[in-house]
């Protein structure tokens, strides 16, 4: 699984001109599912999330975690960071999970995100949607199991 993680003063997410989600200081992350993950991945994918080192202790290095900040978590799936962009002016999407797996999956990591942290808010998997966010830093970090 992907996870492109952007640390946010605030992120939002609209569909249809509703809004279904939002955080303020925290994460915002783009999810991707490809052929051949699973659960454990999922797992992983979360505990690494939760645990990754990417807000200022009290001398500016990034030292703390969104679990260490209380922060929010908005997770929203996005299936083409699993294009693959090697050749052509096209990307594929060969490498993307199935629908099926992929709605499974990222429904499975939200539920477990919601099990451990507060807040958790999401995107909605299929849906065409707006994100707006204001990234800190900024500090943008490509995560994969």
């Amino acid at each position: 699984m992907i996870g492109l993680l952007q640390r946010v003063s605030a992120a939002q997410v609209h569909v249809d001109g509703n809004l279904v989600g939002a955080i303020e200081t925290g994460l915002l992350v783009l999810v991707g599912v490809q052929q051949g993950d699973d659960e454990a991945r999922a797992q992983r994918l979360l505990e690494r999330l939760l645990g990754y080192r990417v807000f200022p202790d009290q001398s500016g290095r990034m030292n703390r975690s969104l679990v260490d900040i209380g922060g929010g978590l908005l997770l929203v799936p996005q299936f083409t960071l699993a294009a693959d962009t090697k050749k052509g002016t096209r990307a594929s999407f060969t490498s993307a999970a199935a629908p099926e797996i992929g709605k499974h999956l990222f429904d499975l990591l939200l539920e477990r995100a919601r099990e451990c942290h507060a807040p958790v808010a999401s995107g909605r998997f299929g849906a065409d949607m707006q994100v707006s966010l204001t990234n800190d830093g900024p500090v943008t970090f490509w995560l994969e199991t």
